[in-house]
């Protein structure tokens, strides 16, 4: 338990989503005097959050101008986790992605300027969108390494010049700012289809491993774009909420840190782990690359966070895997209610 969040009032943007609602139920378990989460439920669900005295809902979009004039000078922390999810919603409808990803951000930011309490103000950037594109030999990136104009969603660029908009408000108004690099969490609570449609099937099949967790689960084949070659760092949701809190209870204004394993692992080798943890033994199904993404080969580098805020992993990727799994069997009914909801609007797109 860490002393700084005890007692503490906290506010969290996006707190119903996978991570912030991993988030929320550790600063319960952290004591915090008062969490108020602020979400419009576009891609997570209210059954998300813990049901305890110190946490209040208020739903609605952080972009509303009535919902932040209510946001007083009065917490000791905030997370700023709402996003637009993910990057193929964002290509489908760019607009949309600026309305909910960075319009936010500039809009929180601005709203804060001149709070005295605030100790720090914690920003979700993307692993994603500093990376090399590349599928050829890489390095870990580094939190100093430069940053490319090539990118592959609008998604990317909203959480990229979020990050410009951070380091500007803390430089010209002094908001304590600190980014917090996210690279491809998984782990309990990831719920697919969760949320309203967002116009293509990625509403439902959001990221990789919960889709291949669900797939075994039911003996179907896991989809292997570009034979799965491309190579991501997966990270494990208690350990990005605990790099979270390092970051608002360590980090230094201004400045940004990797939430990494830095481990490099194929789509194809979490494919295998998965069915060997599921006990499907269908063959996977081989498909062509995705047009959009260029992506091929990234992980973090972790040395910064590690001797700077004393971030390290904690739980490896199977024995993550092994408690997702778990995690997802427990709650298939609740995750097919939420795919549900959307599967006509698949069948009308196929």
């Amino acid at each position: 338990m860490t002393k700084s969040f005890s007692e503490a009032s906290v506010l969290v943007v996006g707190g119903a989503g996978f991570v912030g609602s991993n988030l929320v139920r550790r600063l319960v378990t952290e004591n915090a005097a008062k969490v108020i989460v602020v979400d419009n439920f576009l891609s997570s669900e209210p059954e998300n959050l813990p049901a305890d005295p110190c946490v209040s809902v208020r739903e609605g979009s952080i972009c509303d101008d009535q919902m932040l004039r209510d946001i007083h000078d009065d917490y000791d922390y905030m997370f700023h986790l709402a996003t637009y999810h993910g990057n193929q919603s964002s290509i489908h409808d760019p607009l949309a992605d600026h309305q909910n990803n960075l319009l936010p951000s500039l809009k929180l930011f601005h709203h804060l300027v001149g709070f005295r309490r605030l100790k720090k103000v914690v920003y979700a950037g993307a692993g994603c969108a500093v990376a090399e594109k590349t599928f050829g030999p890489t390095q870990a990136t580094r939190e100093s390494d430069p940053i490319g104009f090539e990118m592959d969603s609008p998604y990317s660029i909203s959480k990229l010049v979020g990050e410009f908009y951070a380091v500007y408000f803390n430089r010209q108004n002094g908001l304590p700012t600190v980014r917090a690099r996210f690279q491809n969490v998984y782990g309990p609570g990831e719920v697919l289809g969760a949320g309203q449609w967002r116009g293509t099937p990625a509403t439902v099949w959001r990221n990789v491993t919960p889709t291949f967790i669900y797939k075994a689960l039911h003996k179907e084949a896991l989809p292997l774009e570009n034979g799965g070659i491309a190579t991501r760092d997966f990270i494990y949701v208690d350990d990005i909420v605990s790099g979270l809190l390092l970051c608002a209870e360590k980090g230094i204004p201004g400045e940004a840190y990797n939430l990494a394993s830095g481990h490099e692992t194929s789509i194809r080798e979490l494919a295998e782990i998965i069915n060997s943890l599921a006990g499907n033994n269908t063959p996977m199904s081989i498909l062509p690359a995705r047009t959009w993404d260029s992506s091929g080969r990234r992980f973090g580098c972790t040395r910064k966070s590690k001797e700077t805020i004393g971030f390290e992993v904690n739980v490896q990727l199977e024995e993550g895997l092994k408690r997702t799994i778990a995690w997802t069997r427990k709650h298939l009914s609740f995750i097919q209610r939420t795919m549900d909801k959307h599967l006509s609007k698949i069948e009308m797109r196929s």
